[in-house]
């Protein structure tokens, strides 16, 4: 019942624009008594002004006592999911490292004005935090080399009642004097915004939140960002599915890039997942047809390592890698499995074929033979960025960006199609040859999830974009612009105008917020399709005679104008029509492309 109460106080705050835009959520607090946790002197790392306990063993779990009432989490649960002490951690583009502790003992500070020593330059400062005794907000200071200052608003989830759509990890266990409970424990990370360019020199924690709510701060970095490096390709985590399941086998994944460069990295994502994936080796290669590689496939490096292990919640990169990505080709990347993978989080709509081998390491192969199944899904890989570069323009969307209704294996989506635009672009256009990344969820919505966040599912329509938001755009790499293109599956399932122009109004703030560019694209029609009903069809109205008239965006692109039956505009135009009634084929897909102005994607 309480997550109900806090998801309902979550969309209500949301509606009527009470969520600060740098805050990952607020919500009322219980009360109870804060104790002092402030130092004297100069600002010290983290780890010296720790002074609570969140971990217990199992079997002495009175040992810690995390919110006060003598609950904990299970140190057990903790290692089978890969955090086990001193472990740097991969979050959303941040790396953060779990406290080198033992069970009972101080792995964490109460945020209560401390100063903490922090260096680097970069996008957003990364806490790793919980609250208890409800969700804490307070608000902070950042203060830089120069000797500016500026401040923050952080706001910790509760550990036992937050959204499980954005925490980062969910152990099943809570550990109380009175024995264990089958509830789960969660822990965030939130960033908040940088001063870009400046370098950080110290932060102040922000104090008591009141209320009786603790915020806990386990770990804190500056997320760098990614200069030297363009996002060619992506893909958004939909949702945690069961797979194979396969063990000792190679996936080899068939993904299409858009700008090219001499260097590569990969991007692995254990996002949603509640246990470690190990990837035994990993190779990238040009494609020459089907699964087989143009060349002998060139293996990628993990810090050094030819594998890797991502723990529950986390990501990998690949180290930079001298391999010259063409533009505009389909590349190999292939990873192996050692170990049993039954689930695993996955994009679900590739509109692609990739391949899966018998047993063995087949990474490094360049022949064919070995790859006897297909998939259709992209499991773990989330990312291909290459070197140089101008940066990337985000695409945010649902299925009509995720490319259903385009010929599968064709890559005619709009944002391939676009991607093939700025590649033509010549120099003094004044218009970079951006990347393009396809962050569209095949029933996505902006204001709810489809996938809850948490467990394996068979719904793949991914966590809200509100939800989604920091990871899906502000940590995607080199972004410069982001185009928002959602809102008709909210309509379709029962969202009123409002919602949506609420959630679109928060996710444009939060984007310039974050520096960004922010472009919004009007609602398609969908008449004919089973859910678009007249008063579906009056509500998108609504909300694109908002979208053209507001302001809130720093351009808007009229996809409504573009794919609508001039005689009948609550429809598809016949021959942008896939069939279905709500997705655009190739043709309509081509043409959202070309009506798209480049010179607005350019901040």
């Amino acid at each position: 019942m309480r997550r109900r109460v806090w998801a309902t106080a979550t969309v209500l705050a949301l509606l009527t624009g009470l969520v600060p835009v740098t805050a990952a959520w607020a919500a009322p607090a219980r009360t109870g008594p804060l104790p002092p946790a402030r130092l004297s002197g100069g600002p010290l790392p983290l780890e010296r002004l720790f002074d609570n306990r969140a971990v217990s063993d199992d079997a002495r779990p009175a040992d810690a006592d995390f919110d006060g009432a003598g609950g904990s989490v299970s140190a057990r649960d903790l290692a089978a999911a890969g955090w086990t002490p001193g472990r740097a951690l991969g979050v959303d583009g941040a790396r953060l490292t779990w406290p080198d502790t033992a069970a009972g003992e101080a792995d964490n500070v109460r945020a209560d004005g401390q100063e903490v020593r922090v260096r680097g330059r970069g996008d957003a400062l990364a806490f790793l935090v919980a609250g208890t005794g409800g969700d804490a907000t307070g608000t902070g200071t950042v203060r830089y080399r120069d000797g500016s200052r500026g401040s923050y608003r952080l706001t910790a989830p509760d550990w036992r009642a937050g959204p499980l759509a954005t925490k980062s990890v969910a152990l099943p266990h809570v550990n109380t004097p009175g024995g264990q409970l089958t509830e789960r424990a969660r822990l965030y990370v939130v960033t908040v915004p940088l001063a870009r360019g400046r370098e950080v020199a110290s932060v102040t924690l922000p104090r008591d939140p009141g209320a009786g709510a603790d915020l806990h701060v386990f770990a804190l970095s500056v997320r760098g960002g990614t200069p030297g490096w363009t996002g060619s390709w992506s893909a958004s985590t939909a949702g945690y599915t069961a797979v194979g399941p396969w063990q000792d086998r190679t996936v080899r994944l068939v993904v299409h890039t858009g700008a090219g460069g001499p260097r590569v990295r990969v991007r692995l994502d254990n996002t949603f997942a509640g246990a470690p994936v190990r990837i035994g080796g990993a190779t990238v290669a040009v494609r020459d047809a089907g699964a087989r590689a143009r060349g002998r496939p060139v293996a990628l490096r993990f810090r050094g390592a030819a594998e890797a292990e991502i723990p529950a919640g986390t990501q990998v990169f690949s180290d930079p890698l001298r391999f010259r990505v063409p533009a505009g080709t389909d590349l190999l990347v292939s990873f192996h499995l050692p170990d049993r993978v039954a689930a695993a989080p996955v994009h679900s709509q590739a509109t692609a074929t990739s391949y899966v081998s018998g047993p063995g390491d087949h990474a490094a192969d360049g022949s064919p033979a070995a790859y006897t199944s297909t998939l259709t899904t992209w499991p773990l890989l989330t990312g291909v960025d290459v070197g140089g570069g101008p940066g990337s323009v985000v695409l945010l969307g649902d299925s009509l960006t995720d490319g259903v209704g385009s010929t599968p294996d064709a890559d005619r989506r709009w944002p391939d199609e676009l991607a093939r635009r700025l590649l033509a672009r010549g120099p003094g256009t004044g218009v970079p040859r951006y990347g393009v990344l396809n962050q569209g969820i095949s029933a996505n919505r902006v204001v709810a999830d489809r996938y809850p966040g948490d467990g394996v599912a068979t719904d793949t329509g991914g966590v809200s974009a509100l939800h989604r938001l920091d990871r899906d755009v502000f940590a995607q790499t080199s972004a410069r612009t982001v185009v928002v293109f959602e809102g008709v599956n909210d309509l379709r399932w029962g969202a009123s105008a409002d919602e949506v122009v609420a959630g679109l109004r928060a996710i444009a703030g939060r984007a310039r917020e974050r520096g960004l560019r922010v472009v919004g694209a009007t609602v398609a029609p969908c008449a004919g399709e089973a859910r678009c009903t007249a008063a579906v069809d009056a509500e998108r109205v609504r909300v694109n005679s908002w979208l053209r008239r507001s302001g809130v965006f720093d351009a808007v692109f009229d996809f409504d104008a573009v794919l609508r039956d001039p005689a009948r505009p609550e429809r598809l135009l016949a021959a942008f029509d896939s069939g279905d009634h709500l997705h655009p084929g190739d043709a309509g897909h081509a043409a959202l492309a070309r009506s798209v102005k480049l010179a607005e994607l350019v901040p």
